[in-house]
């Protein structure tokens, strides 16, 4: 599998999906003491959705510019899971039919993808950083309020060094959205999960990679947090997802 360069026939913008080799033939993925996981390959957006594809994609409505931080560089945020998953995904996969690769579609990363690709895909034991790309933040991400390196605000994409699979941004900056609902991992008796999709219900949907005002202990990798599916907050972005496996929504 290769990048894919998503482009539009009316406009100048365009971003990168990065092919991410899973593990469903290699060693699980541990993304807790007892809970293992296989992947199927993936793309995964090289940065965080920023507000200038936002705004392509979702011109003709009232939620073309929702961001408080603005910029064309920045991601955007003060989007919701439902804004995104009622509104800009379908949108975008209508304005991508005819040039995405054939039987793929965008969609937000489960949980387990978006771990996994933080912590580095393949390479991760070899490589086992605490933040994505680096045991040290400050290299990899933007976080902390006013008491470290964000300055209070959001930040431009890319302006940080990428993980070892070129993604950027993925610690720090604004939380991503995943398309789990939040609970607790299952049991460790139930072995090897393939391709996992979360819970079937709960109240929350999960929230990943810290941002420009939590903590570095947020920003980790492993780290793990929670946002209603209607919650719009400015520090609270998303990533996408290319794939061929449909993810069942809950």
């Amino acid at each position: 599998m290769e990048n894919h360069s998503q482009t539009f026939s009316d406009s100048p913008v365009s971003f990168n999906m990065i092919a991410i080799e899973g593990n469903r033939n290699a060693d699980p993925f541990k993304m807790s003491a007892t809970y293992r996981v296989r992947l199927d390959d993936f793309r995964m957006g090289e940065y965080p959705v920023t507000q200038e594809i936002w705004a392509y994609v979702m011109r003709d409505t009232d939620m073309a510019d929702p961001s408080y931080f603005k910029g064309a560089k920045r991601p955007v945020e003060q989007v919701s899971w439902e804004d995104i998953d009622e509104l800009f995904l379908p949108s975008l996969n209508d304005k991508t039919k005819d040039s995405r690769p054939k039987g793929t579609y965008y969609r937000l990363p489960t949980e387990a993808e978006w771990e996994y690709a933080a912590r580095g895909g393949k390479y991760r034991e070899q490589y086992p950083f605490e933040y994505a790309g680096s045991n040290k933040l400050d290299e990899v991400g933007w976080y902390g309020y006013d008491e470290e390196n964000s300055h209070k605000e959001s930040k431009q994409v890319g302006l940080k060094t990428p993980n070892l699979l070129k993604l950027y941004d993925m610690s720090g900056n604004v939380w991503e959205w995943c398309s789990d609902w939040y609970d607790s991992y299952p049991d460790s008796n139930k072995g090897i999960t393939v391709n996992p999709i979360g819970p079937a219900t709960s109240s929350n949907r999960v929230i990943r990679g810290g941002s420009w005002n939590f903590n570095a202990l947020r920003c980790r990798s492993p780290s793990r947090y929670f946002a209603s599916p209607s919650f719009r907050y400015l520090g609270v972005g998303f990533r996408l997802v290319l794939s061929f496996s449909p993810v069942q929504k809950g």
